[in-house]
This record gives structure tokens, sequence and C-alpha cells, in this order.
């Protein structure tokens, strides 16, 4: 090669080329969810998140199918966190006190498994948005209904039972799906958005099945 030739450079790494995309999709994430949170979900469009991050929109529908899809994106990072924490449960565990563990555990370190797309207040501030717009909470219910199942299924895998030929699993899972619902709605309309509050609110719910589901509440007389 000559002194004055230049060499071409290189084209870049596909792991370069997965982490900007990344970027990218963590950037227009971020930026949806703040624009959702400070000015409303449906008044909010995809040419503000966009323009609020410098792309296109064509972009913005490379990562995500629509805004609803933005919304739940981090919430699906948080339901795979819990179900990772529910296969990480010890074998011994009934299938009540596993599901208790691992929602524990989970919000133990919902912070370190966010922390590189969200912050876990920006997480916080989105699941309240979710509980207080009636689109979106029909979504999350049914989202909720899928992962009912697929907690169930989990549970019955555990306990070397067929989910569709013995109720227990479904029955459990219902029961502790129930108690996320409630103190989810409860915590949503409280002043405290910490994740400290959700997560006493949640064991203090959980401890209560078992007495909730006893024959009788009457107190002797």
């Amino acid at each position: 090669m000559r002194t004055d030739e230049r060499a071409a450079p290189a084209a870049p790494t596909a792991g370069l080329r997965e982490r900007k995309k990344r970027r990218t999709r963590d950037a227009l994430l971020r930026a949806a969810l703040g624009l959702f949170i400070s000015q409303g979900y449906e008044r909010t469009t995809v040419d503000e998140i966009t323009d609020a991050v410098g792309v296109s929109q064509r972009t913005f529908f490379r990562y995500f199918a629509n805004k609803e899809e933005v919304v739940f994106a981090v919430q699906d990072l948080v339901e795979s966190h819990f179900v990772a924490e529910l296969h990480a449960r010890p074998a011994a565990e009934g299938p009540l006190g596993a599901m208790r563990g691992a929602v524990l555990a989970a919000w133990d370190t919902v912070e370190e498994a966010l922390s590189e797309v969200v912050t876990v207040d920006l997480y916080m501030r989105s699941y309240r948005l979710i509980e207080s717009t009636p689109a979106l909470l029909a979504v999350h219910l049914r989202r909720s209904t899928e992962l009912e199942e697929r907690i169930s299924r989990l549970i019955a895998a555990r306990e070397c039972l067929d989910v569709d030929a013995d109720p227990r699993p479904r029955v459990a899972v219902a029961a502790f799906c129930g108690v996320m619902r409630v103190t989810g709605r409860l915590w949503g309309q409280g002043e405290d958005s910490s994740v400290e509050a959700i997560r006493r609110l949640t064991e203090a719910y959980l401890d209560r099945i078992g007495p909730a589901l006893a024959a009788s509440w009457r107190e002797a007389p």
C-alpha cells in the first residue's frame, strides 16, 4: 500500500449496531413515558415522541408498533424479572410461599433490573399512569390474565402437576394475582409512590391470604 493511501473505515460490528439500536429504543421509551406522564397518554402523539429524541416516525415504528406497546415495554421487563425470581425459588417452598418470596425479591431488586433502561421512579410513575388511564387499564387486565396463565403453568411444573387436570395451580395463582391487583390499585390511589410503599402493602396483603380463605372470619362470641 502506498503511504498516501488511507484504509477504508471498518464497518461497524454487529455488537456496536445492536448497542446503537438499544440506545435509540431506550431513548424513545424514556421520552414517551415522560410525555405520557406530563401531558397524558391520549394527548401525546408519536410525532412529539420522535421530536423529543430527534428521529423520524419510521424509526419509532421500527421499535414499537404503537404507543400502547411503549407503555407496557417496561412492564414486560418487570414481569420477566418476577418470573425469573420465581424460577429461582427453592424447590421446597410451597406455591404461595414461592410466589410471595419471588415478588418481594423482585421489588427489592427492581431498580437494578431496570437501571439500563429507565429509572425506577419513571417506571413507578408509568405504573400509576396505567392504573389511572381506562384504555390502558383494560389492556393491563388482559395482559394480567395472560401472565396469570404463564405463572400457573410454572407453578404446576414446580409441583409436578398437570395444570389442565389439577385446578390447584390456577386457584393458587388466581389468589396471588388478585392480591397483586388489589395492592396495585390501592398503592396507585395513595400518596406514597415509592417502591417501598408498594412492597410493604404487597407483603401485608399476601400475609393475609391464608386467614382470608379460612372457613369463618367471625370471631367467637
